[in-house]
């Protein structure tokens, strides 16, 4: 992928898409937006962002549906595994704690 994919949208942080000069990941800006029903004003506000850098991070979402698959699918790999590796005491998981 190449290191700078749009003037708003870049990868040079953390290894995936997220708005330049930014923490907030095309992923989250995506979760917010289109699976937590939180409108794209909303979000820009909330974040510091312009709307346009809202509605590029949704556009790149789409335009790259096998890249934003596969980040998503080493992420949830990454919590499993975490929390996998927690030492925790007899009787207690994540679900009853």
């Amino acid at each position: 992928m190449p290191e700078r994919a749009s003037h708003r949208i870049t990868t040079e942080l953390m290894s995936q898409p997220h708005v330049r000069d930014h923490r907030i990941s095309v992923r989250q800006i995506h979760a917010l937006v289109e699976a937590g029903d939180t409108d794209p004003e909303t979000v820009a506000d909330r974040y510091d962002l312009d709307v346009a850098d809202v509605y590029h991070a949704l556009a790149y979402y789409h335009d790259h549906p096998r890249e934003m698959r596969d980040i998503e699918r080493t992420r949830e790999e990454a919590v499993s595994t975490f929390r996998a590796s927690i030492d925790r005491p007899d009787g207690i998981s994540p679900d009853t704690a």
